[in-house]
C-alpha cells in the first residue's frame, strides 16, 4: 500500500499543475489577469515539486513524463496566451490593422503552439540535464503574466502597441525553442564555486521581490535572467576562443 501512494504522489502534484492551469485559463478568459497569474504561479509550485518528489522517492516513470509536459503546456502555454488574447481584445487597434482587428487577438495562441514544441523537445534532448536550451515555459509564462498584470498601461497608451505585442509574442515563441543555451537552478553541489552565477541570480531574484512584490517582480526577474544567461554564454565562448 505505502509503495502504491508513493508511486502516485508525483503524478498527484502534477495533476495539481493541470488543474492550476485550466482555472489559470478560466479567469485568464474571464478578463481577470491576476487571478490567472496567481494560478500560474500556483502551478509553477506544483511543477516543481512534482519533479523533486519523482526524484526523491525514485518513482520516475514515462507516463509522468508525459503527464508532466501536457500540464506544463497548459499552465505554462495555454493559460499565459489567454492572458494575452484577453488583453489583445481589450486594445485599441492601429488604422492600419483595422481590417484584421477582431483576427489578431487569436495570433496569442501560436505562443501556446510553441510551447508545446519547446515541451517536446525538452522530452527529447539529452544536453538539458544539468541547463535549458531555450527559454523555459514557467519563466516564459510568468514573465508575460507579470508584464501584462504590472504594465497593462503600457499596452494600453497607444494603439501602436498593438503590433509591438504582436512582435514580442513572435520573439518570446522564438526564444522558446531557440538554441540559446541558459542556466537552470540545478546545483550539483551547494558550495559557491561553479554556482556563483545561480547564487547571484538567486539573491537578486529576492531582492526584486522584497522592492516590488512577488506580481510585479516577475517580468524583471525573467528579463534579468535571459540577459544573464546571454552575457554568460558570450563570456564562455570569448574565453574558449
Amino acid at each position: 500500500m505505502a509503495n502504491i501512494i508513493t508511486r502516485i504522489i508525483p503524478n498527484t502534484l502534477t495533476c495539481g499543475n493541470l488543474v492550476s492551469g485550466c482555472i489559470a485559463t478560466v479567469f485568464a478568459l474571464s478578463g481577470d489577469a491576476r487571478m490567472a497569474l496567481l494560478w500560474i504561479i500556483a502551478g509553477a509550485v506544483f511543477d516543481f515539486f512534482d519533479g523533486m518528489s519523482a526524484r526523491l522517492l525514485n518513482v520516475s516513470s514515462p507516463i509522468g513524463k508525459e503527464l508532466d509536459s501536457l500540464a506544463d503546456d497548459v499552465t505554462f502555454g495555454v493559460a499565459p496566451a489567454s492572458i494575452i488574447f484577453r488583453e489583445l481584445q481589450t486594445l485599441e487597434c492601429p488604422d492600419f490593422l483595422a481590417p484584421v482587428a477582431e483576427y489578431l487577438p487569436y495570433f496569442a495562441f501560436v505562443m501556446a503552439a510553441f510551447s508545446a514544441l519547446r515541451l517536446a523537445k525538452f522530452n527529447l534532448d539529452t544536453r538539458q540535464t544539468t541547463s535549458f536550451i531555450g527559454l523555459p515555459t514557467p519563466a516564459n509564462a510568468l514573465f508575460w503574466g507579470s508584464l501584462l498584470v504590472s504594465r497593462a498601461d503600457w499596452f494600453e497608451s497607444s494603439p501602436l502597441m498593438v503590433p509591438v505585442l504582436l512582435v514580442m509574442i513572435c520573439f518570446s515563441s522564438w526564444l522558446l525553442v531557440a538554441e540559446i543555451p541558459m542556466f537552470a537552478l540545478k546545483f550539483k553541489h551547494w558550495g559557491w564555486k561553479e554556482n556563483e552565477l545561480r547564487y547571484t541570480f538567486i539573491v537578486f531574484s529576492a531582492v526584486m521581490i522584497f522592492l516590488f512584490g512577488i506580481i510585479q517582480s516577475f517580468w524583471m526577474i525573467v528579463a534579468w535572467y535571459f540577459i544573464v544567461s546571454l552575457c554568460s554564454n558570450m563570456m564562455t565562448k570569448k574565453a574558449q576562443a
